[in-house]
């Protein structure tokens, strides 16, 4: 195969290395993933702070899910005068490895989405590159010399093979098995799990010395800030060195694919194909500016949108019937695919950034698991079987599929889908699992089940619903309506008489709805009716969508004052507050042990994609001030690319300010709401 020379980069994010930055790099964060569902990522200082740091996280089939691979690289300078210098300074603590990843550190930047380092340790510069080959669980570590003298470099790799959500304190069964197969290595895990392969591609002098060590008492300070077990063990088998000199990079490739799949790409062909790869996602979004922002979003994008790796079964049905599996991540690093997560970013990170082939496949994907008039929720990692807990993610599976049909016009995926879609009205009508029913009284959709989180507002921990929410939620009935109505839309171009049916369905429950959730004393909406203990006046934003949706349920003459109230109590300029200050179960912050953390994820901690449905209220109420909108809405997403995970946009912010990012660090539904309200504005 011929060497694919690696283009300049068009897109470059680089982070402006001062004091106050300097500090932070710790929790800065860095991500590349691989379409499998797996995934490289670390700090930008080199600290390990999370259980999920490593440079190779493979995504494996079914039973194992995600493994933690690859963990760490001890990579250190050693000069004739037996001087060992590190890249990342580390010093011993009564707690631990203290990290002191800037000291040498000189720039960090994205190119087109890939991470890159210099150091510059006494006058030698060295440049470092991580990237994962697309659709392999192979990672290569790059390492490339800037400055004219050669030096002795080593790397020692550091592991603790365990499943995704292992805690750090899961025993290391060291000393695994080494074997040498020349200048290749395989480390075996003792178990059912693949082998980690290790090779070390330099043209000149290399070679690796056998020098097992274990490494204790490694603290992640994350893992210890967030209530979980903070302190592991890593195991290194010994250490790889070579002589790094100029036009002599030394490449570290780290898999569990086969020799035959690792070595069909090297490290020289590699980078180039990676680029032409990232240029053509650039390419196919057609409608999206070339640089700046919404280029890195489409970038973004892609790290979300991944082939199950796990999913055999699945995958043999659909391509014996000429399809392809797809799905979507919803977050890093602890999301797996979420139905609710994937219906809601579809637009965004698909039909935005032209891939239309693969939402397709998303959809079909997803009707094929529709069960009892429910689609998954979830996917729990290491599963074939979804989880259906959830009121909303069917009816954001209406909206889905019709702004896919605006932009492809795929009448045949439309009629595969339309049984699919009858027997779900059918099943909520008459009533599914979890409570899911129509009240045949008014004809809105109630939910609700003891010790079940059905709507998106889902923390649950230790057997505590923290927003049950059960009853008639607003954005449930919003949704009810918008699937009505587009149901009805699909049937008469098909010529279905089962269409006028459907409409009075939706006509009865926008009545009930304008009747019932109207809550004047606020001049907003109740956020429940007929719950548990009566009808809830929480100011949430949740009745938003009672507008945003394409078929709004709510009376347009109270379209203003429900606006006017979002934007005065909810909004801030990285997404709405999930309740209003001022209510007696408000947390203006996010943090702490999973408890409190979960007593606040939707008790006033503001989420990013909420930005997208404000925007789309806003162009309804005010159609011709786009600039407005994204003034507003929008207007701290682009300082937010240098703050968390460079180059993403974090899952939720603190409910005031400097709204400090929490959750995780990548969100699928962040990243394709703004990238999609942002095109939305564009002037």
């Amino acid at each position: 195969m011929a060497v694919m020379e690696r283009r300049e980069a068009e897109i470059v994010r680089r982070l402006r290395l001062d004091e106050n930055v300097r500090r932070e790099l710790v929790w800065k964060e860095w991500l590349v993933t691989n379409g499998l569902g797996g995934y490289a990522t670390g700090t930008v200082s080199g600290a390990l702070t999370r259980r999920y740091d490593g440079l190779l996280v493979a995504g494996l089939p079914t039973p194992f899910g995600r493994v933690v691979m690859l963990n760490y690289l001890l990579e250190q300078l050693r000069y004739p005068d037996g001087r060992i210098i590190p890249l990342v300074t580390a010093t011993q603590t009564a707690q631990g490895q203290e990290f002191d990843g800037a000291r040498y550190l000189t720039e960090f930047a994205l190119e087109e989405g890939l991470p890159l380092w210099i150091y510059d340790i006494e006058g030698v510069r060295i440049e470092k590159r991580v990237l994962m080959v697309h659709s392999q669980n192979t990672t290569h570590i790059t390492y490339r010399m800037l400055s004219e003298q050669p030096v002795r470099f080593e790397l020692r790799p550091l592991m603790a093979f365990r499943l995704h959500e292992a805690p750090v304190s899961h025993p290391v069964n060291a000393p695994y098995s080494l074997h040498a197969l020349g200048d290749r290595f395989e480390i075996a895990p003792g178990s059912e799990l693949p082998s980690l392969r290790l090779f070390l591609h330099h043209d000149g002098e290399k070679a690796f010395t056998v020098q097992p060590a274990v490494f204790e008492n490694v603290v992640y300070a994350l893992e210890q800030n967030r209530g979980y077990e903070c302190c592991g063990s890593l195991w290194n088998p010994g250490y790889f060195r070579l002589h790094l000199s100029p036009g002599q990079p030394g490449t570290l490739v780290a898999s569990t694919e086969s020799w035959e799949t690792i070595g069909a790409l090297t490290p020289s062909q590699a980078p180039g194909a990676e680029a032409h790869r990232r240029h053509r996602l650039l390419e196919a979004a057609k409608g999206v500016p070339k640089t700046g922002l919404p280029a890195e979003l489409v970038l973004a994008a892609d790290q979300f949108i991944m082939t199950p790796a796990g999913r055999i079964e699945e995958a043999a049905r659909a391509r014996a019937a000429g399809d392809e599996v797809r799905s979507v991540i919803a977050g890093y690093h602890w999301f797996t695919d979420w139905g609710r997560d994937t219906m809601i970013s579809l637009e965004g990170l698909t039909l935005t950034t032209g891939r239309q082939r693969e939402a397709g496949y998303i959809l079909r994907t997803f009707g094929h698991y529709v069960r009892d008039g429910l689609i998954p929720n979830m996917f729990p990692e290491g599963t074939n079987e979804g989880l259906y807990h959830t009121a909303d993610a069917t009816l954001w599976f209406f909206h889905a599929v019709d702004r896919y049909l605006r932009v492809t016009h795929d009448r045949s995926t439309l009629r595969q889908l339309i049984p699919k879609f009858k027997s779900i009205v059918e099943h909520h009508l008459r009533g599914t699992r979890f409570g899911i029913a129509v009240d045949p009284v008014d004809g809105l959709l109630r939910q609700g089940e003891e010790g079940y989180q059905l709507t998106w507002m889902d923390a649950k921990v230790e057997g505590w619903v923290v927003t049950p929410r059960r009853g008639k939620a607003v954005e449930i009935n919003a949704l009810w309506y918008n699937a009505l109505r587009l149901l009805a839309g699909w049937l008469r171009e098909e010529g279905d008489p089962d269409a006028l049916q459907i409409d009075e369905h939706a006509d009865r429950a926008r009545e009930s709805f304008n009747r019932r959730f109207w809550y004047g004393e606020g001049g907003y909406l109740y956020d429940v009716i007929d719950g548990e203990h009566g009808d809830d006046a929480a100011c949430r934003p949740n009745q938003i969508f009672s507008i945003s949706l394409d078929h709004p349920v709510l009376d347009q003459a109270r379209w203003a004052p429900v606006f006017s109230i979002v934007r005065e109590r909810l909004l801030t300029p990285v997404g709405l507050r999930s309740l209003a200050p001022g209510h007696r179960d408000y947390k203006p912050q996010y943090y702490g042990d999973l408890r409190a953390r979960d007593a606040a994820y939707h008790q006033g901690t503001v989420w990013a994609w909420l930005a997208g449905p404000m925007v789309d209220a806003w162009l309804k109420v005010r159609p011709e001030d786009k600039a407005g909108a994204r003034r507003e809405c929008l207007a701290g997403f682009e300082a937010h690319l240098n703050d968390a995970g460079i180059g993403t946009i974090s899952e939720i912010f603190d409910a005031e300010a400097p709204y400090t990012p929490r959750g995780c660090m990548a969100q699928a539904w962040s990243v394709a709401e703004v990238l999609r309200s942002w095109l939305k504005t564009e002037p």
